[in-house]
């Protein structure tokens, strides 16, 4: 049985802690926050489930194997670190850290200790994101051309991280995960409505070496709540749609052909296919629960989790350079 502590009950700690109690493999032995509210309310709901607000007490614990850390960004590393080092697995909420050079650190001190550190980019384990990246990776799909996301909604703004950090990072794990292809460049562009506040509207845009191109925009100032993405492929195109309570995911048989004319080169004729649209079936289980259990057989079989240390690094190393991009309007960023 994996002992789990959790750390930070704020918004993603509850469901945290639930879905470790979801997991047959695992057991949560302690909460820790600093609202005294909050810990009481985890001892209304989990009566056997020690409280504190010292995160030194769960890494001081040895019944505790593992550690979830679900607080502000930048906490992430002080705990990540000071939970490795007291020999704990550790389970960190997105961004990974607020730098690539904090990312770094943890990748190697758990690396040096053997231990699992797992990223919670929680969309890599939905059935609709794993759906989209087996038909990606079927021959009926066609070379990918393009992604396009758009995740915007009204807040909840952030005051420690911009637009980009909090709501694009969604994005640019599914991308990551489902695409064989990794961005060479970015290009963003956003800004503030709050003063001395981080920007809470910004578009960001992908390139790829081999002519693909990926766009994200991200809004907390959004008055309706979207959540859809497109992915074009040659053959087949699909609209990934979480919002949708059923059929997520729809592929659709469309696209165009391009023919030259033998008689002049610089003659292109386009022609459009429209063929048959589909949902398929995706597992409904809920992410963080598979994500839960990956972690717990990760550490149990001495395996590297689907989302490491490493796919964290390079989403903060792209939204790093995505920050510079934006404080130069929008020049592109060698990655």
């Amino acid at each position: 049985m994996l002992g789990v502590g959790v750390i930070g009950y704020g918004y993603w700690g509850p469901n945290l802690v639930r879905n470790f109690f979801a997991d047959t493999g695992s057991k949560v032995l302690a909460v820790c926050d600093r609202s005294p509210e909050r810990l009481a309310e985890v001892g209304r709901l989990y009566p056997g489930v020690a409280t504190t607000t010292d995160p030194a007490e769960l890494f001081r614990n040895p019944q505790i194997d593992a550690v979830a850390i679900a607080t502000p960004v930048a906490t992430h590393f002080q705990l990540a670190m000071d939970a490795l080092r007291a020999g704990k697995h550790v389970l960190v909420e997105k961004p990974i850290a607020s730098t690539s050079s904090e990312a770094a650190q943890m990748i190697d001190e758990a690396a040096r200790r053997d231990l699992v550190l797992l990223v919670d980019h929680t969309f890599v384990f939905t059935g609709a994101v794993n759906k989209i990246r087996e038909v990606m990776r079927d021959e009926s799909f066609g070379r990918l051309q393009y992604y396009d996301s758009t995740r915007v909604n009204l807040g909840l703004f952030q005051h420690d991280v911009n637009v980009m950090w909090d709501l694009a990072v969604h994005d640019l794990s599914i991308m990551a995960y489902v695409m064989e292809s990794h961005p060479v460049g970015v290009s963003a562009t956003g800004l503030s409505h709050v003063p001395n506040q981080p920007a809470n509207l910004a578009f960001l845009t992908c390139f790829f070496a081999d002519n693909i191109i990926a766009h994200i925009n991200v809004n907390w100032l959004s008055p309706v709540k979207i959540r859809r993405t497109l992915v074009g492929g040659s053959k087949r195109m699909i609209v990934y749609d979480d919002l949708e309570t059923s059929e997520k995911v729809k592929i659709y048989d469309k696209g165009i052909t391009v023919t030259e004319t033998p008689d002049d080169i610089r003659k292109l004729l386009i022609s459009y296919r429209t063929g048959d649209l589909w949902s398929p079936k995706v597992n409904e289980t809920e992410a963080l629960r598979l994500e839960a259990t990956h972690f717990r057989k990760c550490i149990e079989k001495k395996e590297k989790p689907i989302t490491p240390g490493e796919a964290g690094l390079a989403i903060v190393k792209l939204l790093e350079a995505a920050d510079e991009s934006m404080k130069r309007r929008g020049e592109a960023i060698t990655i």
